[in-house]
């Protein structure tokens, strides 16, 4: 039986555009209608400039991102290490 090895790059992207969208539609939603407030404010605590504000939102759409990618990264390379 030959093994598949994980696309690390593509799960990376995956999994950092997954997190950005979140990040941005958690962000866009507590600011315009005021829900999801205290979960801004958690990301807030690990996202510099995080904030229910339409810019605050962009910046923690990069960092949601740039975590969600190198978290993509590292479990596709465990993986094909294992």
């Amino acid at each position: 039986m030959a093994s598949r090895d994980f696309n690390v790059l593509g799960l990376g992207l995956a999994l950092g555009i997954a997190c950005a969208i979140y990040a941005f539609f958690i962000g866009a939603v507590a600011w315009l209608f005021g829900w999801g407030t205290s979960v801004v404010e958690v990301l807030s605590s690990l996202y510099i400039g995080y904030d229910a504000t339409f810019l605050g939102a962009l910046i923690g759409t990069i960092w949601a991102f740039v975590d969600g990618f190198i978290g993509g990264v590292i479990i596709g390379w465990l993986y094909n290490r294992f």
